[in-house]
């Protein structure tokens, strides 16, 4: 199974780039399988009902998110009842909505994806990763051997100790909420994939996908702005694996940059 796992989807030009390159991809045979960090994906902060239902509609089996996801108001209510839309599950008992999912992927291959935000340079006082994804981790090995994790997370030693925490037990440990792609992907001992930082699905000529002007501005004066999304040179940055259906384990790890106006790097 070839699995895409995208980066931080921004606006609607990170939108915009998911509905265009991600059904080329899955025409094409390269992708089976998409999850995409949804977090920014409603004008640049948190997500809303309707953007999560239009990227499904593009092709993403299920979306994460991060810090930012009760930015928008009607999440709340749709987290209630659309389990593809993760939060990071550790978040303190009692939050809205659910931190893992098990889907049915192509020829009913079952897949798991968790979400669980880091601790270290958050303001989001999350519960200790590593404890609450292990015990996530082993109750979904009982339906499943392919797992996928999106660490959304500051500190790049976090990440790499979630990696290794967690190598032989999962499918992939992928990185997400920098915006900025680390050229680290790679398989661990054990055969799980990792990568730091999936890198951001939006517009790269910006400052993590606000527009240049205002950030600048920002850290010029101190004083209060807004930051509107950018809009140029709009990519899809992530990692595509190719996965072995019965172990879970990953073959192959490439870091992909797809350009929406057709361009592609890796």
């Amino acid at each position: 199974m070839k699995i895409l796992m995208c980066g931080d989807i921004v606006g609607s030009p990170g939108r915009k780039a998911v509905g265009h390159i991600l059904p080329r991809l899955k025409a094409e045979g390269k992708v089976d399988f998409a999850v995409g960090n949804g977090e920014n994906a409603a004008g640049g902060s948190g997500i809303t009902a309707k953007a999560a239902m239009e990227l499904f509609d593009m092709g993403l089996d299920v979306i994460t998110s991060g810090d930012h996801i009760w930015d928008q108001r009607d999440v709340v209510e749709y987290l209630g009842y659309e389990r593809r839309l993760l939060r990071p599950l550790n978040y303190p008992e009692g939050a809205p909505g659910s931190g893992e999912v098990v889907v049915d992927g192509p020829g009913g291959t079952r897949v798991g994806v968790l979400n669980a935000g880091g601790r270290v340079f958050m303001h989001v006082h999350f519960d200790d990763p590593f404890r609450t994804v292990e015990a996530a981790v082993r109750r979904l090995r009982e339906q499943t051997p392919i797992i996928l994790v999106d660490f959304h997370a500051e500190a790049t030693s976090e990440k790499v100790a979630l990696g290794w925490h967690l190598d032989g037990l999962i499918t992939a440990l992928v990185g997400s909420h920098t915006h900025v792609q680390t050229a680290d992907e790679r398989i661990l001992p054990g055969g799980t994939g990792y990568i730091t930082d999936l890198g951001m699905t939006g517009p790269h000529d910006s400052v993590l996908g606000r527009r240049v002007d205002s950030v600048l501005s920002k850290f010029r004066t101190q004083m209060p702005n807004r930051f509107p999304v950018a809009e140029g040179n709009v990519k899809l940055c992530g990692v595509i694996m190719d996965v072995d259906e019965a172990t879970g384990k990953v073959r192959s790890i490439e870091r992909i940059q797809e350009a929406l106006d057709g361009g592609a790097s890796t």
